[in-house]
């Protein structure tokens, strides 16, 4: 009782940052309330009597000493603008609960636990910022890359009191645990999922240039209707998605700026980002061209110009081979039920899998609901993730992973 009394106490204190009156959180990368989310890790570390760093680019790391060449776990604690609470805090949960295992029981396990920054693509359209940051990626984004207030991603982070200097983190293995954010393990009834590959995404930003004109007084022969444009943008998207969903590729057309938006206008202008994720690259890209082949045919029909960018491009990852056996072999000796699966969500552990071992566990969310205010797990599975994890690590440890 008393572990679940410590995860109940950290949850509840990172519970109102950022709270909306729907029961969601809005918590998005370097702004007020993420910084907020880092300082409550701060304060719970401090109680704990932790060793709590942030290094350059924002990112926390919480120890008992401050290793040298530790195994991390970890995750974000970012959300989208209506988001749930669940989502990147579950992992953070599991590692304080590890730590404390640690610390009580004297284990000679070299082990920090890391909340990178910046996790959803919310706000710069780039997923995974913080773990990109530690893994000396990004580049010549971080002056490209902005927010819809125009806000360049370099100038959040230097706002924000960091120094957008990306760099190479040294560590022993990668751990992450989170909600699976989909329903296959609430609907087979299996606690835990040992993740075997992460999906990664295009990501796409459409332009369709219109004509702005009076609703009224316009021929409809002489419209260029920049919505009607997007609308088969819309459905061709879902096409190809489905088209390729028997590869485990998936579509979507998430975000959609209309202008001017009055009822009495042709719309003249409307911006499209859509997302396009998959495991497999072949697939995957079968979505892109016909995408790109289907805009180009649609704009000459239409007689309405677009301009098409890709924002970011990342590759599928596979979940290291020793982690995965050794994380169902932990399972196993733990008496858990595991499935392996693979994730269609991002996350820190593809990006951490070019810098080190990477692994990682999925437990449930209620209905599969996540990014959504109603998103919902439960402390218990937290609790048994946290278990196979620190069986697995004692293990790692001893045989000089």
């Amino acid at each position: 009782m008393e572990d679940f009394a410590f995860l109940e106490s950290c949850f509840d204190r990172f519970y109102p940052v950022g709270a909306l009156p729907n029961g969601g959180v809005r918590r998005l990368g370097y702004t007020v309330e993420e910084n907020a989310m880092h300082q409550t890790l701060k304060e719970i570390s401090s109680e704990m009597e932790f060793f709590f760093r942030t290094d350059e680019v924002g990112n926390s790391f919480v120890s008992l000493d401050n290793p040298s060449f530790p195994f991390v776990v970890g995750s974000h604690l970012d959300s989208v603008p209506n988001g749930g609470r669940y989502d990147g805090v579950a992992g953070i949960l599991a590692g304080l609960l590890l730590l404390k295992w640690v610390k009580e029981r004297a284990l000679d396990l070299p082990l920090s636990v890391v909340a990178f920054r910046c996790e959803e693509s919310s706000r710069f359209g780039q997923a995974t910022v913080g773990s990109h940051l530690a893994s000396e990626k990004l580049g010549d984004k971080l002056a490209i890359l902005h927010d819809s207030e125009g806000v360049t991603l370099e100038e959040a982070i230097e706002k924000a009191g960091f120094n957008p200097c990306p760099y190479r983190l040294k560590v022993r293995g990668f751990l992450e645990l989170h909600i699976e954010q989909g329903r296959v393990l609430e609907e087979k009834g299996i606690p835990i999922g040992i993740v075997t590959s992460i999906a990664a995404p295009v990501r796409l930003w459409l332009d369709i240039k219109g004509r702005q004109d009076h609703s009224g007084a316009t021929p409809m022969e002489m419209r260029k209707d920049a919505l009607t444009f997007a609308s088969e943008v819309v459905l061709l998207v879902e096409k190809l998605g489905r088209a390729e969903s028997h590869r485990k590729s998936v579509a979507t057309v998430g975000v959609l700026h209309l202008e001017p938006n009055a009822m009495n206008v042709v719309p003249g202008h409307v911006g499209l980002g859509i997302d396009i994720r998959g495991i497999d690259l072949l697939s995957r890209e079968e979505v892109v061209q016909g995408l790109v082949k289907g805009i180009e045919e649609i704009s000459l029909t239409r007689d309405i110009e677009y301009v098409l960018k890709e924002i970011s491009r990342e590759d599928p990852v596979s979940m290291d081979e020793e982690i995965i056996s050794g994380l169902e072999h932990a399972a196993t000796f733990e008496g858990v039920r595991f499935l392996e699966m693979p994730s269609g969500a991002g996350h820190d552990a593809m990006v951490m899998a070019s810098v080190t071992k990477a692994g990682m566990l999925f437990i449930p969310c209620r209905g599969g609901i996540s990014h959504n205010p109603q998103e919902e797990a439960n402390l218990e599975d937290v609790h048994l993730g946290a278990r196979i994890m620190l069986r697995y690590l004692e293990e790692a440890a001893k045989g000089g992973e």
